[in-house]
């Protein structure tokens, strides 16, 4: 059987023959459902060049359908005409298409698929009305924002209505749920059975080594750190924080401007370090030099898959209880959760973890317990179990992975 997947992560073909992914997360997906399947065809924006060393897709048995590159809507749309061809040739070619939403491509996929009588489920991982808040567009970019988002949305209603869905978290699978949808809830992941550590405490040297992942821009709530920080170094705590992911975009560029000023004004930038985009297989290892793992996201967010890494690592978790992270962090037992993303309110959760021995490895513990539950292996043996089950289908066993 082969499976056809559309998002719009870039990819390209490396010098030694291998596909690779910008971010690392997708690829390790993918990588997750290829046992299941004789091939998987990705419908993805494809680089004519190397972007960075990216992260590699493992699996032998994936081939690339190329889409033009582009960067999001904007790019995406102008070359639609263009595109609706090869989304419908695509769709001829594969038995089985799964859209991982919101992306600009998946409806015209979806609606290929149905035409040509393919079956189709959907990932939901991010909700971008939950997001408009804190986009930091005005005028006229901001209405063609909010057009763009009730476009995207009324398409994923209209796909959730008509496929098995699944959805990132407890908020997104209630959001989609009703009306005759099927939807069952997940949480993404990156981490395999193997990426699970073994330490069971840390914050033992100085300075305390704190650890952000998150792209740069507006809807992260990365701005309060620096605040964060110069609170924990005035209640006596010898702190340094390293944010380490990519730039995205115009917004991301005046955030990380915003985030370096802050730092300056709040007398920690030396402390404050901004590391960029690190590849996915040279991440995880990462996790293991910091003692703790913050991240003060705003609404918008399914589960962020950096939590499960930092745990999986042995890092006690701070984060915000929004949209669907209280699903996977449950408050003094694998995680720290604030009501808000203010400065006092991270910094004083950080401090709490860096004085509380006890509480610090009885959340180490239980975040190892957590990655467990939801390692890579786990989720593509349930959702696939379900693609079986309800789209009656026969897919491989994962022993019998073409090499």
């Amino acid at each position: 059987m082969r499976l056809g997947i559309v998002y719009h992560m870039p990819f390209w073909r490396a010098a030694d023959g291998t596909l690779r992914e910008l971010e690392g997360s997708f690829a390790r997906y993918v990588d997750s459902l290829a046992p299941y399947f004789d091939e998987i065809s990705l419908c993805v924006p494809v680089l004519g060049s190397a972007a960075g060393e990216g992260t590699a897709v493992r699996a032998g048995n994936v081939t690339l359908a190329p889409l033009p590159a582009f960067a999001g809507p904007l790019q995406f749309y102008p070359r639609l005409p263009a595109m609706l061809p090869r989304l419908i040739a695509w769709a001829r070619q594969i038995d089985l298409l799964h859209c991982r939403v919101p992306t600009p491509a998946a409806a015209f996929a979806f609606a290929a698929a149905r035409w040509v009588r393919r079956p189709a489920f959907l990932l939901v991982v991010g909700d971008l009305r939950a997001l408009l808040p804190s986009m930091p567009y005005r005028g006229a970019r901001r209405l063609l924002w909010r057009a763009y988002t009730d476009f995207e949305e009324r398409n994923i209603r209209w796909m959730t209505r008509r496929s098995l869905t699944f959805a990132n978290g407890p908020a997104l699978a209630a959001k989609h749920a009703g009306d005759g949808a099927l939807v069952i809830e997940t949480t993404t992941t990156t981490i395999g059975d193997r990426d699970i550590a073994s330490r069971s405490d840390t914050c033992g040297g100085r300075p305390v080594r704190a650890l952000t992942v998150s792209r740069i821009d507006p809807r992260k709530g990365l701005r309060i750190l620096p605040g964060a920080i110069q609170r924990i170094v005035d209640a006596g705590t010898n702190i340094t924080l390293d944010i380490v992911g990519p730039t995205v975009g115009g917004p991301g560029a005046d955030e990380r401007a915003a985030i370096v000023e802050e730092a300056a004004r709040c007398g920690v930038a030396r402390r404050v370090r901004l590391v960029g985009a690190v590849p996915l297989d040279r991440l995880l290892p990462m996790y293991g030099d910091y003692d703790l793992f913050v991240l003060p996201t705003l609404p918008g967010e399914g589960i962020p898959r950096v939590l499960l890494e930092a745990m999986s690592a042995g890092l006690p978790v701070v984060t915000t209880r929004v949209a669907g992270i209280p699903g996977l962090v449950t408050h003094e037992a694998n995680g720290l959760l604030v009501d808000a993303p203010t400065a006092d309110a991270v910094g004083d959760a950080m401090i709490r973890i860096v004085a509380d021995g006890p509480l610090r490895r009885a959340l180490i513990a239980h975040g190892y317990a957590t990655a467990r539950a939801y390692t890579l292996e786990a989720q593509a043996a349930t959702m696939m179990a379900a693609v079986e089950r309800e789209l009656h289908l026969t897919l491989r066993h994962p022993s019998v992975l073409p090499v």
